[in-house]
């Protein structure tokens, strides 16, 4: 990344910072993608994890727990159909792995990336822990997506953050107190649509 002009995406993306990630992403999703594996963290790899990870978790107390119950029931559910359009997809939306430089935005650090779709993509990018505070519903009405397989994939992201949120695992100590918590109330509302 230092021999990338640009600084890290932080805070609340500004109007156009908005403009620059939208001209890169659809950059990036124009890349012919068939002959690419499944980005990291694909819905059907999502389920069978989700699965794994939340029947071995030891259920918390409060929200959490319900979260966690919640996310066991929205996995018995089969996942959505596969896309038929299928595009280059990034799969790790840290704002750290987007450059600005003041007109433009260059993506760096593509080990998860993949075939994916725009949905899946669009939700990856509104769940990630460190975009939060944007308000993502302008920018993700500028992409032509499929509600329902945009909020299926909030939920699959979500339950990924709830795991790594979880008590002992690697993302509980490094949010401050209550990340939990309302991760847990975001995914219920999610989930309950």
């Amino acid at each position: 990344m230092t021999e990338l002009p640009g600084e890290p995406l932080a805070g609340i993306l500004t109007a156009d910072q908005l403009d620059g990630l939208e001209r890169a992403l659809r950059e990036m999703w124009a890349v012919p993608a068939h002959d690419l594996p499944a980005r990291r963290y694909a819905p059907a790899e999502a389920y069978v994890l989700g699965k794994a990870w939340f029947t071995a978790a030891q259920r918390p107390q409060g929200i959490a727990g319900e979260a966690v119950d919640a996310v066991l029931a929205f996995l018995e559910q089969p996942p959505l159909p596969e896309p038929g359009e299928m595009i280059c997809g990034h799969g790790d939306p840290n704002p750290t792995n987007y450059l600005w430089d003041g007109q433009r935005i260059r993506i760096v650090d593509f080990e998860d990336a993949g075939h994916s779709d725009v949905a899946y993509e669009l939700a990856t990018l509104v769940e990630h822990l460190g975009v939060r505070d944007t308000d993502w519903k302008p920018f993700v009405a500028r992409f032509d997506v499929d509600p329902e397989r945009f909020r299926h994939g909030r939920i699959l992201l979500g339950l990924l953050w709830l795991n790594l949120l979880l008590p002992g695992n690697k993302a509980h100590h490094r949010n401050p107190a209550g990340t939990l918590e309302a991760q847990a109330r975001r995914l219920l509302e999610l989930i309950a649509g």
